[in-house]
């Protein structure tokens, strides 16, 4: 494999790693997410609620399609890429400092959701945009093999959330 093509892979399914491991990782955690954002005398309420948070994400994501996809006919699909990127990183860094409902009420179960959304938006313009982004740079030949890493990018990032879920 020639050295373009394989910094081509690396910048088509870098964000793709990133995103999936944050999803896979709240997945994992979403027992001790439900505890802290969504509390409730019955535990299983908070699993619930932490996994609705969780189903959001994953709503958005045609949204993330098509906002993304747009953008990248706009802007082109590396910028896209990028935004997108940075699209998850401000949300995950943001969960990660957030004060748990212990601290701020019910604001930390609304800020959850909506952080999730806009993860799920992220997840949705990263996934489609880096697919369309490794077929457009794709050799003569190689679209359908290029295509292909956009998913090994996905799987890479939900075994690196399992390991540490693990």
């Amino acid at each position: 494999m020639q050295n373009s093509n394989r910094k081509l892979i690396v910048a088509g399914i870098a964000g793709n790693i990133m995103e999936w491991y944050d999803f896979a990782v709240y997945g994992y955690f979403a027992v001790v997410i439900g505890q802290h954002f969504f509390p409730s005398d019955n535990p299983t309420t908070s699993i619930v609620a932490s996994f609705g948070a969780f189903a959001a994400g994953f709503l958005m994501r045609p949204v993330g399609s098509v906002i993304f996809g747009h953008l990248g006919d706009k802007i082109g699909r590396k910028q896209a890429l990028t935004v997108s990127v940075l699209m998850m990183a401000i949300p995950t860094f943001l969960i990660g400092v957030m004060p748990g409902f212990d601290q701020i009420g019910v604001a930390a179960a609304v800020l959850m959701v909506l952080l999730r959304m806009l993860q799920g938006v992220s997840v949705g313009g990263e996934y489609t945009t880096s697919i369309t982004f490794l077929i457009e740079h794709a050799p003569t030949g190689k679209r359908g093999l290029m295509a292909s890493w956009s998913v090994w990018g996905a799987i890479l990032g939900i075994l690196l959330g399992s390991a540490v879920g693990a």
